[in-house]
């Protein structure tokens, strides 16, 4: 598709004057067909890589949460491409939610050719060369940012991947609250948490081919 203008792995230099103006220019017409174009893009990326269902929600895929949550971002990163310093507050946010589910480094290239292909499948000869290169040079830089805040949560974290443990406890603290206590099946210590973090469950469902988180 369009992997040509996909940089996998090297290391960006800054975007130039010329490219942060044309992703600018995007952004009134990435207002206007966000959503169809992250619409486009989850469903073709699935398509092709289905094994990604595993860490993405699907309520809120079906929903069209992620869709919307996605065109927003998008739409904020061309609004605020020469100033992403101003995006960190979200950036690491999304990155907690990322890490949660186990994003990794080598996901960020399927990511980028795909939602290229979104961007020139809706806009057509609207999205010329010129502005799918751009967007090319621009989603490099972004993921580099995630990336590297996300490889530090990892880093943070204790471990990284899944981790199988078993419920110890139950406990009925109200009508419409319960509390389980869960230990780790390799009896290893736990990281520290602050009070009101959350935690991902993951589960196989009989009647799903991929996981439920």
């Amino acid at each position: 598709m369009y992997s040509k203008y996909i940089f996998k792995g090297e290391k960006r230099s800054m975007l130039s004057q010329q490219t942060i103006d044309i992703v600018k220019s995007t952004a009134p017409v990435l207002a206007d067909k966000g959503n169809e174009i992250t619409t486009v893009f989850y469903k073709n990326m699935f398509n092709s890589h289905p094994e990604l269902l595993n860490i993405f929600n699907r309520t809120n895929q079906k929903k069209g949460r992620q869709q919307t949550a996605l065109a927003n971002t998008v739409y904020a990163a061309a609004t605020y491409i020469d100033q992403l310093h101003v995006l960190l507050p979200v950036v690491k946010q999304i990155a907690h939610k990322h890490r949660s589910l186990a994003v990794k480094p080598e996901h960020y290239p399927i990511v980028g050719e795909y939602l290229l292909g979104a961007i020139k499948q809706v806009l057509g000869d609207a999205a010329t060369e010129d502005i799918l290169q751009a967007w090319a040079e621009a989603y490099g830089v972004i993921a580099d940012v995630f990336i590297s805040v996300e490889q530090e949560m990892y880093n943070q974290a204790g471990w990284e991947g899944y981790r199988l443990f078993t419920v110890s406890d139950k406990v009925k603290e109200s009508d419409s609250i319960t509390s389980f206590y869960l230990k780790p099946i390799d009896g290893e210590k736990l990281s520290s948490f602050l009070p009101g973090q959350y935690v991902t469950v993951r589960t196989s469902v009989p009647s799903e081919q991929y996981l439920m988180n």
